[in-house]
């Protein structure tokens, strides 16, 4: 089995709250990130993805828990040593345009990474952002121009060829394509899946899209109220989802074929306040198959089939059987 690049155990991120309080973003999370692999995250928007991408690659900081790279203990690094392993993170962000330095020319942009994290001469800089920005589609040209005169979907190539310029081997790429036209995402979905393939890139992909996501993932994580609740395999995952949140956020995604018959679970209640979770499962007050168990007992992220884990009392998948809604292979992709 592929040994994993990224750890985390135990990962918690909270921010003050209202009166005093705690809101906590990531509660306890653990997660294992193979290398080579794109994970895909997904869940709906304030369950804590971005600040899961964001803090393993220590933009912000956690408030506890371990995360390794490579069996190095990036929690621990500070100043320089810190500074050189940043040199292998990178992370490409969801707005194309505010990512970018208007004041700047491209080429400067790009070459930023080298010249700081890699300590590349001017030379040699160029060199690099020539080769970037021709493996992104976009030319040695583009280099002497600013980011207001390309295109979103252009940008969101140069925000790719600037993550790519300090030669990193794992990849944060949050939301990389929801700001872009339909045509436009197939175009760097593909240029992210060839990078990946071709320069042996370990990527967390966040999204909130899954018929993005089955494009581009080999596994996916399901994130809810800032836990973890199901982890599988492409495949498994759509052919039929093992957590009922899971399950309802497949019911969601609209099918563009007339006549494909469609089993929609509508969530009641609203997201509980992070600040004020309920008791056991978080996920009890809008789960349909909820328990007493649930209410008193908090489940734990288990294997229930190898390589698939769920947070449930009662899955709806197990290694045996299943009790699932109908399977949803159906979800378009792009």
């Amino acid at each position: 089995m592929t040994a994993a690049l990224i750890k985390a155990r135990a990962l918690r991120v909270e921010y003050p709250g209202r009166a005093g309080g705690r809101v906590r973003a990531l509660r306890d999370v653990d997660l294992d990130i193979l290398r080579g692999e794109t994970l895909g995250l997904v869940g709906e928007s304030g369950c804590g993805k971005s600040t899961l991408g964001r803090a393993l690659l220590r933009v912000i900081e956690p408030t506890s828990g371990r995360i390794e790279f490579g069996g190095l203990d990036l929690t621990r690094l500070r100043g320089r040593r810190l500074r050189r392993t940043r040199a292998e993170l990178a992370m490409v962000f969801q707005d194309p345009f505010g990512s970018l330095n208007p004041r700047r020319r491209i080429a400067d942009i790009v070459a930023e990474p080298l010249l700081r994290a890699r300590g590349a001469s001017r030379a040699e800089a160029a060199k690099a952002v020539a080769e970037l920005l021709d493996l992104v589609g976009l030319g040695a040209e583009a280099g002497g121009r600013r980011p207001h005169e390309f295109s979103g979907g252009q940008r969101q190539r140069i925000g790719i060829a600037r993550a790519l310029a300090s030669s990193p081997q794992f990849v944060v790429a949050d939301e990389a394509v929801s700001a872009l036209d339909v045509s436009i995402q197939a175009q760097v979905l593909n240029l992210l899946s060839d990078l990946v393939r071709d320069r042996g890139l370990t990527m967390l992909f966040i999204s909130h899209d899954l018929g993005v996501v089955r494009h581009i993932a080999d596994r996916i994580a399901v994130m809810y109220l800032g836990q973890i609740v199901e982890i599988a395999s492409r495949d498994a995952f759509f052919a039929g989802p093992a957590h009922p949140y899971s399950s309802a956020l497949l019911s969601s995604v609209p099918v563009l074929r007339p006549g494909v018959p469609r089993e929609q679970q509508v969530l009641e209640g609203e997201l509980p306040d992070p600040a004020n979770p309920p008791e056991g499962c978080l996920f009890r007050t809008r789960c349909p198959f909820a328990t007493e168990e649930c209410r008193v007992s908090r489940p734990e992220l288990r294997e229930i089939a190898p390589g698939r884990s769920v947070r449930c009392h009662l899955p709806l998948v197990t290694g045996e059987s299943t009790r699932s809604p109908s399977p949803v292979s159906e979800v378009e992709t792009l």
